[in-house]
């Protein structure tokens, strides 16, 4: 079925309002996957909030245009699958991996992040990044350690001699 030339403008209208936001990227081979398996695959996106579209190729790469995205343009060929994150970059490439690791039809080609074309076999590594909230923890926690080691290092002194003046104060009532 032809597209008329307005589905086509709203589809770029769409795809490039949300490439405009996403922080990462993905593009995945999904020939093979039945309708179970893509319904199943969208409706973990929709959970995890993912963007999950299938676009054509020349519409993709009009979408990308003047977005960070624009490096995937001319890497696009085939059947794709475009999977663009929400807040946290490594959204879409955990829902892109886990369905994956069950399903062999689906295969990665290619993954955009922060206007960098990463290799495929980087999945991992972008799916294991930390949530922002994780990343905000681990900094906090970085931060408040040699603040909280000053502080013992200071309060030991105090600490030892009353622990002195305890023992000798238990020597004497004995």
């Amino acid at each position: 079925m032809a597209l008329t030339l307005e589905q086509k403008q709203a589809i770029v209208a769409e795809v490039a309002a949300i490439a405009a936001t996403a922080p990462a990227a993905i593009a995945a081979e999904y020939t093979g996957l039945n309708v179970a398996k893509m319904t199943a695959l969208r409706r973990s996106a929709r959970e995890a909030g993912i963007y999950l579209k299938v676009v054509r190729n020349t519409l993709a790469r009009r979408a990308f245009e003047g977005t960070q995205f624009d490096c995937m343009s001319s890497t696009l060929s085939g059947p794709l699958l475009l999977a663009f994150s929400n807040a946290e970059p490594g959204s879409a490439a955990k829902v892109i991996r886990d369905f994956a690791q069950d399903n062999e039809q689906l295969v990665v080609r290619l993954i955009a992040l922060d206007g960098r074309l990463l290799d495929a076999t980087e999945i991992e590594n972008v799916a294991n990044m930390p949530s922002l909230d994780q990343a905000r923890a681990t900094l906090l926690g970085l931060l408040q350690a040699p603040l909280g080691k000053f502080l013992r290092v200071l309060s030991e002194p105090e600490g030892k001699f009353l622990r002195v003046l305890d023992a000798r104060r238990e020597q004497l009532t004995k």
